[in-house]
């Protein structure tokens, strides 16, 4: 018979209350516990101190009549020194990206980078028409204000 010291759902529908209870491990779990060691509020805030509440004589004691906490459980417990904290096990390597992979990531991000580049010198060339087209009225404006008073002064002196 294995114990586990685990969580039982309470409450209503959206929101949960549990009750941190001893109990079989085949048990269900909701169903028959041995002993009811504490309480865990997850609508409470986080440092809340009635958000988890245990009888920390019990627990000792259960643990060491073999009773194995579930993880969530044996977070609890290293969150008030009962049992040290577990260690977060290191990745391995599947959840890196295949050679395959990054060949292909890497052809797309340089697909990208060569149309952008385009859009851009199209854009100067665009900036650079209308530069163009704007000095270029002026400057025509300019030379006919030179050549008109040039025409009037010739047309005057006939008249004279």
């Amino acid at each position: 018979m294995g114990l586990k010291i685990r969580l039982a759902r309470g409450g209503s529908k959206k929101r949960p209350y549990y009750r941190i209870v001893v109990a079989e491990e085949r048990a269900p779990r909701d169903g028959k516990f041995i002993e009811k060691v504490g309480t865990y509020n997850p609508m409470l805030a986080k440092d809340s101190e009635q958000r988890i509440q245990l009888v920390e004589e019990r627990v000792k004691y259960w643990l060491g009549q073999g009773a194995q906490a579930t993880d969530r459980v044996h977070r609890f417990l290293a969150s008030v020194n009962l049992t040290e904290k577990r260690e977060v096990p290191e990745q391995t390597s599947k959840h890196l990206q295949s050679e395959r992979t990054k060949m292909k990531v890497q052809e797309r991000e340089d697909k990208r980078n060569t149309a952008k580049e385009a859009m851009e010198a199209e854009k100067a060339a665009a900036e650079e028409a209308m530069k163009a087209e704007k000095e270029a009225p002026a400057e025509e404006a300019k030379e006919a204000e030179k050549e008109a008073p040039a025409e009037e002064a010739k047309e005057e002196k006939p008249t004279e």
